[in-house]
């Protein structure tokens, strides 16, 4: 138990290019990363995963229709108080959602899960501030 909670320390940092991947395979990567199920000191309740920066996020695909009939959902609390914006104009406003909506959606539904939520950094272009953090690149098979 002791070197569990040792390695949560030891958070590494992950670069993935979302150039031409597609989303739900992206996001479970990505999710697999936060979680930290990669490592062989995997708990479910302790957060051992690590860090993850998605570049490019503008340029991700998604399959068959669901550009123009998957529907993204938010509510203010109020009544009558819920928007409704299709994948492709969600694309336009805010590319980084897509994916955030995605690895959000596969994580617990926790304060841990929300603690390995805030590890993910999404961007839409190709540029990111965390190469101080020496993060290392990532392939999605």
């Amino acid at each position: 138990m002791i070197g569990a909670i040792e390695a949560a320390g030891n958070s590494k940092w992950h670069v993935i290019d979302a150039d031409g991947q597609v989303l739900g395979r992206l996001a479970t990567l990505v999710a697999r990363l936060l979680q930290g199920k990669h490592r062989p000191i995997y708990t479910p309740f302790i957060d051992t995963g690590d860090y993850v920066v998605v570049v490019n996020a503008a340029k991700v695909k998604l399959t068959g229709r669901k550009e123009d009939q998957k529907i993204y959902r938010q509510h203010s609390g109020y009544e009558g108080g819920l928007r409704e914006q299709r994948a492709r104009l969600v694309r336009q406003r805010k590319p980084e959602r897509l994916i955030e909506d995605a690895v959000h959606g596969m994580l617990p539904k926790t304060t841990l899960g929300a603690a390995m939520y805030r590890k993910l950094k999404v961007y839409a272009g190709a540029d990111h501030p965390h190469t101080a953090q020496k993060p290392s690149k990532r392939e999605v098979a």
